[in-house]
């Protein structure tokens, strides 16, 4: 048993398999909101410094999650979208350029660099092939024209998990720029920029994290970011920002250089209160309380193989908190809508239904979901 927690006070008989979407909250992060939205009706702005230590202890915490250098290295985005686009729109491209990415990403991974061939610049989709070394077919994409690389560290369909060293290592030698949407491993899977060679990296906060849509992370290495051109500019985004006479500026020496504007206190309380608690939990035991979780989800599958079949991989570096099966008969669509009716909340995904439960989901959780779904398929 993985044993549930406390903090996660869902209704009964829910069973929420759904964190690769959009997760809920723990008690604590709702009393965090709850709390900032009365000191907000009764006193205003009169606590605005203790909210923005609340914003500078988020900081901190996202730079311990992926072992960056400190706070001043974390900005704070509304969404994984807009740090792939301050890329994207930020490096000085030249026609000829190339972009190797997988066709598997999800489309925030895609359509960003589909949007440059008006600049002049090809991206090459690979597809993803679970069976062998995708990592080699990237890298066998690559050529002396290739500025970037951009993957996913962990496949949104599948959960299929990359070997970020091995891509990190292969941009590093050839001097080409590596960006990673964390999104599905950020709170769930340990991640280490240094260890996997990443030049960007953006992450929702609102998945694994467990916190509020509209804010996620943006990392870019520090040597980097006076070669990330800024269009979106404001009083936020410079060096003196409370400074507001001042009218010589420049951005920035801080990754707050990425931040035009008023800063989202509301959801920096809700996230930081929810990393508080994966971090008091413990990442390496919500590592393996989902990866245990995942192997129980395999079994499962075996158990029904008359019906069901498995969709992401078995090998045990490639796992993550994602596990997406299919049915041998029958229609998906409609048997992910009987079982979200049945109060099992998960997603139709890669041409099935995919499972992706958190530390907190337990052995008597997937069993629920399975019980459910067996009666649906008969």
């Amino acid at each position: 048993m993985t044993g549930r927690h406390p903090e996660l006070q869902l209704e009964p008989g829910l069973i929420y398999l759904n964190h690769a979407a959009v997760a809920p909250w723990p008690r604590r992060a709702v009393d965090a909101v709850k709390r900032f939205a009365e000191e907000n009706g009764r006193r205003g702005s009169a606590d605005y410094a203790a909210w923005l230590a609340t914003e500078r202890r988020l900081r901190e915490r996202l730079a311990r999650l992926i072992n960056a250098g400190g706070p001043d290295d974390i900005a704070l985005m509304k969404s994984t979208s807009e740090g792939l686009s301050t890329v994207a729109y930020g490096l000085d491209w030249k026609p000829g350029d190339n972009i190797v990415i997988f066709k598997d990403e999800f489309p925030s991974n895609r359509i960003v660099w589909e949007s440059l061939a008006a600049r002049g610049v090809e991206t090459r989709q690979i597809s993803l092939n679970m069976d062998g070394s995708p990592e080699d077919d990237l890298v066998r994409a690559c050529d002396g024209r290739t500025r970037l690389v951009s993957v996913s560290s962990v496949q949104y369909a599948t959960g299929f998990r990359l070997d970020l060293e091995r891509i990190g290592g292969f941009c590093g030698e050839r001097g080409t720029l590596f960006c990673v949407d964390a999104i599905q491993s950020l709170g769930a899977i340990p991640f280490d920029v240094e260890a996997c060679g990443a030049d960007f990296v953006a992450a929702d906060g609102h998945k694994w994290m467990l916190g509020p849509e509209g804010l996620a992370l943006f990392w870019c290495r520090p040597e980097l970011r006076d070669r990330l051109k800024l269009h979106q500019l404001g009083w936020h985004m410079v060096e003196h920002a409370g400074d507001f006479d001042r009218h010589d500026w420049e951005p920035s020496a801080t990754a707050t250089r990425f931040e035009c504007g008023s800063p989202n206190l509301l959801a920096a309380h809700a996230l930081e209160a929810s990393l508080s608690l994966l971090e008091d939990v413990g990442f390496a035991k919500v590592f393996e309380s989902v990866l245990r979780n995942t192997s129980y989800l395999f079994d499962e599958i075996d158990k029904n193989e008359k019906c069901l079949s498995l969709a992401s991989s078995r090998d045990q570096p490639r796992r993550s908190g994602i596990v997406t099966f299919r049915l041998k008969t029958g229609d998906p669509a409609a048997v992910h809508r009987s079982l979200m009716e049945q109060r099992v909340i998960c997603a139709p995904r890669g041409g099935g239904i995919r499972f992706s439960p958190h530390f907190h989901n337990d052995e008597a959780d997937l069993d629920a979901a399975f019980e459910r779904l067996s009666r649906l398929l008969g």
